[in-house]
């Protein structure tokens, strides 16, 4: 069984003086499959962590009660199955299929079971490699997928998913999806599940509940068919801020001869393990090319022209080339929002227009790793944004975003390059390509 029940519930993180979530009555009965919608930042993911009992005394302070079949949902922890936004954080061994047979050997399934329960998981969701393949050697997405396979070889009686189709290009994302839906029927397990897009999540739900402010909401939920921007460049590009030449992307096929404009948004597609992510760490300067180059404009390298951008100094490399990260945490080195967007040297001012528009104003004070994974992504791209770099590579800039957000981000990113910057938007959105993208460059596996 795993009915769900949540009494004057709330949770404030450590040193945050706003809730993160407060008075919530909320009752699931067993084997409902519940969307759960709400702005970003509205606590939708400290609600799966306080079901999967993962909210530590020490880490805030909570009200009410979470009950998983009438008991506390910390002494229900062997019936639920969690998937994270970031799948690094549930990946444990160096190998895939020893990952996924982790969670297995914890729980006591039978030896003679654990094999074939780890290959079902793994065929379930697409995984593309068998079970020795290293789990340091996947991409994100890849990392997505491994992480859900796990979580559906324990066969929990309640299964939470946070965005767990975000990362997946459209091939891996159908194929969890089915997983879900086939892992629920049979094992007639209660599904909580987190997306923003409810046109893709409806067909494994048959309840929808909306948490946080309704102000906030209604202009956050992503409803099918909603009016999105579309920004067309206004000038025609100017010339390559940054050059790719023949550089080899590794464990691909795909060679890449490309040019970087100024005032050009260049959209990088592909499937999970393309290399997309290795090919941002190389346009932006953060890893040494094992085969070809990443040649900068004398315009852009300044004092370091005839220096290849990942032989710049970091202060340097920052104030010319802005990254932002798959994880936006591997970024934040600072204990609040605000010291973040201001270390590299960025004015209050600018400080200030940039909380405000990317709706992080409130959370000024906040430490960046208690914010959620919508509003951290919002914060790394601030961050790169702060210290005004000609050029933005960006990893899955919309991830996490509700439909307000989104096109908030979306727009900034429009402005921007059409005050002449150039962007590199390494993305499985459609409609961010569909919004901004000027050029698509798709890579294979």
């Amino acid at each position: 069984m795993s009915t769900v029940e949540f009494r004057g519930f709330g949770w404030r993180h450590a040193g945050r003086k706003a809730w993160a979530i407060r008075h919530l009555d909320l009752r699931i009965e067993h084997g409902e499959r519940v969307l759960l919608l709400g702005a970003s930042g509205a606590g939708k993911s400290t609600l799966l962590a306080a079901l999967a009992g993962l909210l530590a005394e020490d880490s805030g302070e909570q009200e009410g009660q979470v009950l998983v079949d009438g008991v506390p949902a910390r002494q229900a922890r062997g019936e639920t199955g969690i998937v994270f936004q970031d799948p690094q954080t549930q990946l444990v061994m160096s190998r895939a299929g020893d990952d996924v047979a982790f969670g297995l050997e914890n729980r006591g399934v039978p030896r003679a079971e654990i094999w074939p329960r780890v290959d079902a998981a793994l065929s379930a969701v697409g995984f593309p490699y068998d079970r020795d393949r290293s789990t340091a050697a996947l991409s994100g997405g890849e990392q997505q997928r491994l992480a859900i396979a796990g979580v559906i070889a324990l066969r929990p009686g309640l299964l939470l998913l946070d965005e767990p189709t975000a990362n997946l290009d459209p091939e891996g994302a159908q194929l969890v999806r089915t997983a879900i839906a086939k892992v629920i029927q049979d094992l007639d397990a209660t599904l909580i599940l987190v997306e923003h897009r409810i046109d893709e999540a409806l067909p494994l739900v048959d309840r929808t509940i909306v948490i946080g402010d309704d102000s906030a909401s209604a202009g956050a939920v992503w409803s099918p068919g909603a009016p999105l921007p579309s920004r067309r460049a206004r000038t025609a590009p100017g010339e390559a801020l940054l050059t790719a030449e023949a550089l080899a992307l590794p464990h691909t096929k795909n060679t890449i001869d490309e040019g970087v404009l100024e005032g050009q948004a260049l959209a990088v597609e592909g499937p999970n393990g393309a290399g997309k992510t290795t090919l941002a760490l190389l346009l932006g300067g953060l890893t040494r090319p094992a085969r070809g180059r990443v040649v900068a404009s004398a315009a852009l390298a300044g004092r370091d022209a005839g220096r290849l951008p990942h032989r710049w100094r970091a202060k340097a490399l920052a104030a010319r080339i802005g990254s932002v990260f798959q994880n936006p945490e591997h970024q934040f080195v600072t204990d609040t929002v605000r010291a973040e967007l201001a270390l590299g040297g960025a004015s209050d001012s600018t400080v200030d227009a940039l909380l405000q528009r990317l709706y992080l104003d409130r959370l000024a004070l906040a430490n960046p790793f208690t914010l959620s994974g919508g509003e951290q992504r919002r914060l790394s791209v601030a961050t790169a944004l702060a210290a005004a770099p000609r050029v933005l590579v960006l990893d899955e800039p919309t991830f996490g975003q509700d439909l307000r957000t989104w096109r908030e981000l979306v727009t900034l990113l429009a402005d921007l390059r059409d005050e002449g910057r150039a962007l590199v938007l390494v993305t499985h959105d459609p409609q961010l390509v569909a919004a901004i993208g000027d050029r698509r460059l798709v890579l294979t596996r």
